[in-house]
C-alpha cells in the first residue's frame, strides 16, 4: 500500500473512533460542533496531503440531471401528498429557524461534501479507501441517531434500520459515484435540496416514516442509475443540450398540475379539496367523491340552513348539510346532519371550528386517498 494511502487509512481510523464515541459514549458533534468537526478534519487533510482543484468536465451536465430528477421527485412526492396528507410547517424564516435549523444543516452538507470529495480524488481507485470512506460517511450521517435511539428493544433496532441506515447507505452510495464522476458540486446541490425544503417551503408531503423512509432509500438509487447510464451514453453535446430542452419542456405540464393539485389539498388557499370518506351524506356526495370548499371568510350571518357545512371535528373534517344555526350571546353555533343520518349530529359546531361551504363534487377521484387510508 502507498505511503499516502496509509496516512488516509490512519485518519479515517482516527475519525471512526471519534464518531463511534460520540456514538456511544458522549454526544458532542452536533449542530456548529459538527460543523467545527469537519472543518478542523478538514484543515487536517490539507495540511497532510493537500488540495486538488475540481475539473470534472460533465459538472453541469449532472447538475442539470440532478435538477430534473428532482423536480420529477418533488412532483410525485407531492401528489402523492394528496393522498396520504400535507401539512404546514413552522415558520423558519426567523433568527431561529435560520441559525438554529437551516444554517448548520447547510454549513454541514457543503463542508462534508467537501470532505468527501478530496478523499475521494486521493484514495483514487484504492477498493479498500473507497469502502472505509463511504462507512465513514454514512457513520457520520447516522452517529447521534445512534447516540439517542437507545436500542433498549429489537422494535429499536428495526426502526433504526429501517428509518436512518437504509436510507443513508443508499444516499452515500449514489453520493460517492457521483463524486467520482463529477465533483462535489452536483452532490451538494441534491443534499441540499432535498434536505432544506421541508425549512424553506410552507406546505409538505406528511407520510409515516416508513413510507418517508423508503421514499429516502429509492431517490438516491434512481439518482444513481441515472448518473450510471449518462456516463454510458456516447451521445454528443448538441444532441445532449436539445435533450435537456426536451425533458424540461416535458416536466413543465406535470409540474402545473402538481402545483395546482397541492394548491387545492393545502388548505392554504380560498379552494380546499377534500376527499369524502363516508357515505353519511349519500345520494348527494358518495364515499370517493372530492368536494371542493370554498373558505369561509368570517361572515356567520351569510351561512344559511341547507347548505352543506365542512368544519373541522377533532382531526377530522366533516362535511354535514347544516340543520340549524342557534345565536347565543353573539357567538354563532351550528348543527348538522348527513342526509344519509336518520338523525342530527349529537354536537354543537362553533365557530372556530368553520371551514366553509361545499362548491362543487367531483365524483369518485378521491378513492385512493380514501382506500390508503383506509389500510
Amino acid at each position: 500500500m502507498k505511503k499516502s494511502y496509509k496516512k488516509m487509512l490512519i485518519l479515517q481510523i482516527i475519525l471512526f473512533l471519534i464518531l463511534i464515541f460520540n456514538s456511544f459514549v458522549s454526544n458532542i458533534l452536533t449542530d456548529y460542533k459538527l460543523v467545527l468537526f469537519l472543518v478542523v478534519t478538514l484543515i487536517a487533510f490539507k495540511f497532510l496531503f493537500g488540495f486538488e482543484k475540481d475539473h470534472h468536465r460533465y459538472t453541469k451536465d449532472i447538475i442539470f440531471e440532478v435538477f430534473v430528477i428532482l423536480v420529477i421527485y418533488f412532483i410525485l412526492f407531492y401528489l402523492l401528498g394528496i393522498i396520504i396528507g400535507l401539512a404546514k410547517t413552522n415558520n423558519y424564516y426567523n433568527l431561529d429557524g435560520i441559525f438554529n435549523f437551516i444554517l448548520p444543516l447547510v454549513l454541514t452538507i457543503i463542508t462534508k461534501e467537501y470532505l468527501r470529495y478530496v478523499m475521494v480524488v486521493k484514495v483514487e481507485g484504492n477498493k479498500i479507501l473507497n469502502v472505509t470512506t463511504v462507512l465513514l460517511f454514512i457513520l457520520i450521517d447516522v452517529s447521534n441517531a445512534i447516540y439517542y435511539n437507545g436500542f433498549t428493544s429489537y422494535y429499536d433496532g428495526f426502526r433504526f434500520i429501517a428509518l436512518t441506515l437504509l436510507p443513508s447507505i443508499s444516499r452515500n452510495i449514489a453520493c460517492h459515484y457521483i463524486t467520482i464522476k463529477t465533483g462535489y458540486k452536483p452532490v451538494i446541490v441534491y443534499l441540499l435540496v432535498t434536505n432544506l425544503y421541508q425549512y424553506l417551503l410552507p406546505i409538505i408531503p406528511n407520510p409515516n416514516e416508513y413510507i418517508l423512509s423508503l421514499v429516502t432509500l429509492l431517490l438516491p438509487i434512481v439518482l444513481l442509475v441515472r448518473v450510471y447510464n449518462f456516463f454510458q451514453n456516447e451521445k454528443d453535446e448538441i444532441i445532449k443540450r436539445e435533450y435537456h430542452k426536451k425533458r424540461i419542456g416535458s416536466l413543465i405540464p406535470a409540474a402545473l398540475i402538481a402545483i395546482v393539485a397541492v394548491y387545492f389539498t393545502s388548505g392554504y388557499f380560498k379552494y380546499y379539496a377534500v376527499a369524502i370518506a363516508s357515505d353519511s351524506m349519500f345520494p348527494k356526495i358518495k364515499k370517493g367523491d372530492i368536494v371542493i370548499i370554498e373558505k369561509f371568510d368570517g361572515n356567520f350571518e351569510d351561512l344559511e340552513i341547507g347548505q352543506v357545512l365542512a368544519y373541522r371535528y377533532g382531526n377530522v373534517i366533516v362535511v354535514h348539510r347544516l340543520v340549524n344555526i342557534v345565536l347565543d350571546n353573539g357567538e354563532y353555533y351550528f348543527y348538522t346532519k348527513g342526509d344519509a343520518n336518520s338523525s342530527i349530529d349529537n354536537y354543537a359546531i362553533e365557530e372556530e371550528m368553520v371551514i366553509g361551504t361545499v362548491s362543487l363534487k367531483v365524483p369518485y377521484i378521491g378513492l385512493p386517498t380514501v382506500w390508503l387510508n383506509e389500510i
